[in-house]
């Protein structure tokens, strides 16, 4: 053989040398499913089975089963994960709390999965049931649960595991401000997401980990800074705020992923009617050298698992008697699209707060505040089900009356006002009064014009106002409200409220007044 020939042979030797040191990972994802175990319609609320055999629904756990199935084929090497809010959404959660999803999620073979602020919505005592029947760690970085005895010692901030022969860090993390969006109760406590991943990442490079993923419940913006401000981190599959990532969909927030840096961030909506994919190669050192992927939509073109879709059917019997029940009709849809009613005013903005006011008027209660975050899907024309009132409604939130002064009034809105970039769900419908907004302006100088019953509102006079339980003892950031007078937040439940009223009104005709002016 010639010296050229050896030299030849010796580099190809050392480039498939080189190769074989890349590892390969396929990451499969979903987020902020909220108990959508059935097929839900554009409109992320229920579709009926006329509408699912027409192939005009979406999502679903039978979908869903058969997808990650499909995927799986697609790669020898592959992890399932989560990003957070399996809890809450439909009648399935309101029954049966974390049971079902804790079912599905084992059967699917998931590998992990990060705490969602609504995975605390019943406290610690549900999540940590939850835990209990989970086959795989769920975890949250960013909180000290050492003073919580259902969740210390069991509630992990990371956790690795091996796939193909290598060892992954998975980190979870939560929303900082979960106290103000859930109920986990005076024992946990929240710290700031950078310093808590770096200080996992630390730990696991120790460890001689240096493919690290973290399950971030905390949107975009934030698993944005984390990146920025952290090393080592390759991917970060996030949740929370529902944001749609893909490089064909028109309308998307970002590519995906999006990268910074060298850490590729990916989210895939909501409401299982995508699952993210994601294939990641590895140098030897952990590197990543490529990120490429895209959601795969749960159309009517991803056939159900049988088993799957008879097991939803089965745990869906005892519900069928509430979900049924006709209690409405709408002339047109009625929209509460998140992006929406959380930028501005609307439709179901507006019907929540004037059922609402309408039931506690004759009670000195001039002015409703509804939290948009507590408004989960729209509802399409036609009959109503209270099913689907309840899809909108899904919490269980009582009728708080309350009183406060004009100041606070304004000190509230200003909070629900202040973090409108974000999507935030503390965003405030209202009935009884208007305001105009300066979204330009710096959060807690944006409220502007603010009348109630047609007068300027007076800073020092004193106001009756209803909203929700959640909302009145400090839930999204509402604090001002807590220390309210003559406060009564055992009124009844809003999607009956809600319920009653619709049917008083119909045929419905939802509407837009301009109650909200956005600048």
């Amino acid at each position: 053989m010639s010296l050229r020939l050896l030299t030849s042979a010796a580099a190809l030797a050392l480039t498939a040398g080189a190769a074989s040191a890349d590892y390969s990972l396929t990451i499969l994802h979903t987020n902020d499913f909220h108990a959508r175990f059935e097929p839900i319609s554009k409109y992320d609320s229920g579709c009926s089975a006329e509408d699912n055999t027409a192939g005009e629904c979406f999502g679903g756990s039978a979908r869903l089963v058969t997808a990650i199935e499909a995927a799986r084929t697609r790669t020898n090497n592959s992890i399932l994960v989560d990003g957070g809010d399996q809890f809450q959404g439909t009648l399935f959660y309101t029954y049966y709390k974390g049971k079902l999803a804790a079912e599905m999620m084992n059967k699917m073979g998931y590998d992990g999965m990060t705490v969602g602020n609504h995975e605390f919505d019943d406290g610690p005592e549900v999540l940590r049931g939850f835990m209990d029947a989970l086959d795989f760690p769920i975890l949250m970085s960013n909180a000290d649960v050492s003073g919580e005895p259902l969740l210390a010692d069991v509630l992990m901030k990371s956790a690795v595991i091996e796939k193909g022969g290598e060892k992954i860090g998975l980190i979870g993390l939560t929303p900082q401000d979960t106290d103000e969006l859930a109920s986990p109760g005076p024992n946990v406590t929240f710290s700031d997401p950078s310093a808590a991943v770096q200080g996992e990442v630390d730990k696991l490079t120790a460890e001689g980990v240096n493919k690290i993923i973290v399950l971030s419940h905390s949107g975009l913006n934030v698993d944005r800074t984390v990146a920025e401000n952290t090393t080592g981190v390759d991917v970060i599959v996030g949740g929370h705020d529902n944001s749609l990532l893909s490089n064909t969909i028109e309308g998307a927030k970002g590519p995906y992923p999006v990268m910074v840096g060298d850490t590729a961030i990916v989210q895939a909506y909501a409401y299982g009617k995508f699952l993210g994919e994601l294939n990641v190669t590895f140098d030897d050192a952990g590197v990543i050298k490529e990120a490429v992927g895209e959601p795969i939509i749960l159309d009517g073109a991803v056939a159900e698992d049988d088993s799957t879709k008879a097991r939803i059917a089965e745990a869906a019997a005892p519900l069928e008697e509430i979900r049924n029940k006709v209690v409405a009709e709408t002339a047109e849809p009625i929209v509460g699209d998140r992006n929406v009613c959380r930028a501005m005013e609307c439709a179901m903005g507006n019907l929540v707060a004037d059922a609402m006011l309408a039931r506690v008027a004759d009670q000195g209660i001039q002015i409703a505040i509804a939290n948009s975050g507590g408004l989960r899907a729209s509802i399409d024309a036609g009959e109503v089900t209270m099913g689907e009132v309840l899809t909108v409604l899904p919490f269980q939130n009582t009728l708080s009356t309350f009183f406060v002064s004009g100041q606070t009034v304004i000190d509230a809105l200003e909070n629900g006002v202040g973090q409108i970039e974000e999507g935030a769900g503390r965003f405030p419908q209202v009935a009884g009064m208007t305001f105009a907004v300066d979204k330009a302006a710096a959060p807690g100088s944006r409220v502007s014009d603010v009348m109630v019953a047609g007068a300027p509102i007076d800073p020092a006079a004193t106001y009756g106002l209803v909203s929700n339980n959640y909302v009145r003892n400090g839930g999204d950031g509402y604090k001002m409200f807590i220390d309210a007078k003559d406060a009564y937040d055992f009124g009844p439940d809003l999607a009956d409220v809600t319920a009653e009223y619709l049917a008083a009104k119909g045929p419905y005709k939802p509407y837009t007044d301009g109650r909200i002016t956005m600048k």
